[in-house]
């Protein structure tokens, strides 16, 4: 087993994890409920950290992860209102109009 990454929190480590498994890597999450002890111990060493099976997939799950994590962000201009839309929005969170296609 290989360390691959330290996550920010157990919600991202648990996404980055099932995107590596999506794509044929096996992954586990370790450290998920080290954030009760966090005071106790450390807190950079409470976080949850992505660790492979086979030390042999570590650099594919780094491009992946990678590029999971520097995904470009969208913009886009609703046709409906004019309003700027920014990031991961499909829909217009002034009017709800659908994103152009």
């Amino acid at each position: 087993m290989r360390r691959l990454a330290q996550a920010p929190n157990l919600a991202i480590a648990t996404l980055w994890a099932n995107v590596l498994r999506h794509e044929g890597i096996e992954a586990t999450v370790q450290r998920e409920f080290l954030a009760a002890a966090a005071g106790e111990l450390p807190p950079d060493q409470c976080l949850p950290e992505i660790w492979l099976i086979d030390d042999a997939q570590f650099d594919r799950a780094d491009r992946l992860l990678s590029e999971l994590r520097n995904r470009p962000r969208r913009r886009w201009h609703c046709q409906a209102c004019g309003e700027l839309v920014e990031g991961g929005f499909e829909e217009c969170w002034r009017c709800g109009a659908m994103m152009p296609a």
